[in-house]
């Protein structure tokens, strides 16, 4: 089962396994002793799936620990270190706990693994645990252990094999029996990690907004930073509202990822009867802001949607570093998503004078560090500017800009130097000025105190360098591109006026 990286499920590698999974249920048939029905399921992980190892927990009476019951593979034994694991601890005892299915193949690096030294030794990469759950509580948890990466898509195989395999259990367990303790000893516990742990995982929360949806977690789970988690805590909100139907927090290499069913993305209506604005809204502008994407899909009927909220990890080194302080919020908005899509990293401030600065704000001209100025109708380039952009530039682009001034080259000033090759003489400049004042031939001539041929000679020599065709086009360019100095408009107004 190759692990998947496109984001959404693999249908073909599904169904397979689905039909694997059906050879284990089939298995159960008649069977009516509870861990009889564990050990067939086990043995049928690791012959149909080629498990390393295959376990079940069965939870006790009592709602405080789990019990070992059908071990398969590798080990066989059931009364070893882990035959009793109280309700919380370890991962087991999280699933059993919580309710969230989860699978890791990094299974060395995960923080709750006792004994990383045997994970590895053993080559055990994957793992993948899934709780039994009857009436909305949890009466047991399969895990299995694996030499192979395991997809995620293999979570909807133990789904539907574990719902078989819960069907047999219910009877025997009496589970109606325990439902209510259960609940009591879920409340006690949560209280308790509330208080002695700060770091609350992402999936219980949002386990806890979606209460009636199907959650599933693939991943090693880490603390996000605050404006992360209320991202995916208001996209749960809204998915609710929604009638989602399922969802799959994943933690990838360098991003986390939220995909989720729901019953449709049209809005619902406003109270005074007008249309509102689509619930994604606020998430799409607030994932761009992240420099995340949301994606989402309706059916040709509307009465199904899928979508795909996918947001980077705060910090996360994608490539060169750029810090980005743009004076208009659209244009910050803009920068901060091409830059990640550039695979550039987004720093929240130049920290070392290497780190280039892209802006359009004059103010950080005079920073030691390289500038990417954005470009505009109504602000020339900068002299200071290591490199000139605007909003056409591609991600590709972007990311060879940043490179070149971080080495200390220019990028895309091509046309500055043209110009300053073209850059009026003092002379043209203060007839441009003049002609900017609205100023004419013979004016300019007693002003400059030249012949009115001499006026015009400078200003033919002007066209010819600008290649205007009027004089209107020239004195746009040069405005344009500050080639009409004050000092000179000051001196010629004093002029005029004496």
């Amino acid at each position: 089962m190759p692990e998947s990286n496109s984001g959404f499920l693999d249908s073909t590698q599904l169904l397979f396994d689905l039909q694997q999974g059906n050879v284990i249920a089939c298995s159960l048939s008649g069977c009516l002793e509870p861990e009889a029905i564990a050990r067939r399921v086990t043995d049928g992980m690791v012959a149909e799936f080629g498990c390393a190892f295959a376990r079940i927990w069965l939870v006790e009476p009592d709602r405080t620990a789990l019990c070992l019951v059908a071990s398969s593979g590798m080990y066989t034994r059931i009364d070893g270190s882990f035959a009793r694991v109280p309700m919380g601890a370890f991962k087991v005892g999280k699933i059993a706990q919580n309710g969230i299915p989860f699978l890791s193949n990094a299974l060395a690096d995960e923080i709750w693994v006792r004994d990383r030294d045997w994970a590895i030794a053993n080559g055990i990469h994957g793992f993948a645990g899934y709780p039994l759950t009857a009436g909305g509580d949890v009466v047991g948890v399969l895990a299995v252990f694996s030499r192979q990466a395991m997809a995620p898509e293999f979570l909807e195989v133990l789904q539907s094999l574990c719902a078989t395999v819960t069907i047999a259990l219910e009877i025997a367990l009496h589970h109606q029996q325990a439902k209510q303790a259960w609940h009591q000893e879920k409340q006690t516990w949560m209280t308790a990690k509330h208080n002695h742990h700060s770091f609350s995982p992402l999936s219980e929360q949002l386990a806890g907004l979606l209460a009636n949806v199907r959650l599933t977690l693939v991943g090693t789970e880490i603390p996000l930073s605050a404006p992360l988690t209320y991202l995916f805590l208001r996209a749960a909100e809204i998915l609710r509202d929604m009638q989602c139907m399922y969802c799959r927090l994943t933690y990838g290499t360098a991003q986390i990822s939220l995909e989720a069913m729901a019953s449709s993305l049209m809005p619902k209506a406003s109270p005074n009867g007008h249309p509102s604005t689509s619930p994604l809204g606020e998430l799409l502008f607030a994932a761009t802001c992240l420099g995340g994407s949301l994606q989402s899909y309706a059916g040709a009927d509307q009465r199904a949607a899928q979508v795909l909220l996918s947001v980077p990890y705060p910090g996360c080194v994608l490539g060169p570093h750029v810090h980005i302080q743009c004076g208009l919020p659209v244009l910050q908005m803009a920068f901060t998503q091409l830059a990640y899509l550039a695979g550039l990293t987004v720093c929240a401030t130049a920290e070392t004078v290497t780190v280039p600065v892209l802006t359009d704000h004059p103010a950080l001209l005079e920073t030691r560090n390289p500038i990417l100025w954005v470009a505009t109708q109504t602000q020339p380039v900068p002299k200071q500017a290591s490199a000139k952009i605007d909003l056409t530039i591609t991600p590709a682009q972007l990311h060879a800009a940043v490179e070149a001034v971080t080495q200390g080259e220019t990028w895309g000033l091509a046309l500055k130097a043209e110009a300053e090759a073209k850059k009026l003489s003092e002379r043209e400049q203060e007839i441009m000025t003049l002609l900017a004042q609205g100023l004419r031939d013979r004016d300019i001539a007693n002003t400059l105190y030249i012949s009115d041929r001499t006026v015009k000679f400078h200003i033919n020599n002007i066209l010819v360098k600008l290649k205007a065709k009027t004089r209107f086009q020239a004195l746009y360019q040069a405005t344009r591109n500050g080639w009409i100095n004050p000092e000179n408009l000051e001196r010629s107004q004093t002029q005029t006026s004496s």
